[in-house]
């Protein structure tokens, strides 16, 4: 792989987690905070530490750094049905150990949500959106070459 194709692979990976944190992971966040399972309603604009920004849109830039690690990890990886559910796993899981026991307690929050059971499926689902999202959205643009043309 050129280093201008590596290059265009990790741009678009990035952009592939950010847009699916917008559209997959708040999307969901959406439904679930409607029927009144999330307490957390999407799309939060209260301004996170040091810098001030929107949480949602910090929250999409940390789903395009997680859209890196993805795209690290499946390197010369065929789509298909292994994909989608490592895709699914690795949303799941990765992230949201990581918020849970890095990210919670930094901010001095209990770790695990709490051990809330609704914040715990919460976390679970949204960042399982989110896997998938930016595996088809990351896909989507490696199978067009985005950033080739």
């Amino acid at each position: 792989m050129t280093q201008k194709a590596e290059f265009s692979r990790f741009v678009l990976a990035f952009i592939a987690g950010f847009i699916a944190v917008l559209v997959f992971h708040q999307g969901l966040l959406v439904l679930l905070h409607a029927i009144n399972f999330a307490p957390r309603p999407p799309f939060q604009t209260t301004p996170t530490q040091p810098f001030g920004i929107p949480q949602f849109l910090s929250a999409a830039f940390w789903g395009g750094v997680w859209g890196l690690v993805w795209a690290t990890i499946t390197v010369g990886w065929q789509v298909n049905r292994k994909y989608w559910i490592a895709s699914l796993i690795f949303g799941a899981v990765a992230p949201t150990l990581v918020a849970w026991f890095v990210v919670a307690p930094s901010k001095g929050l209990p770790i695990g949500g709490g051990w809330q059971p609704a914040g715990i499926i919460t976390a679970l689902l949204v960042n399982s959106a989110w896997g998938v999202g930016t595996a088809l959205l990351f896909s989507w643009f490696m199978s067009r070459q985005v950033l080739n043309r």
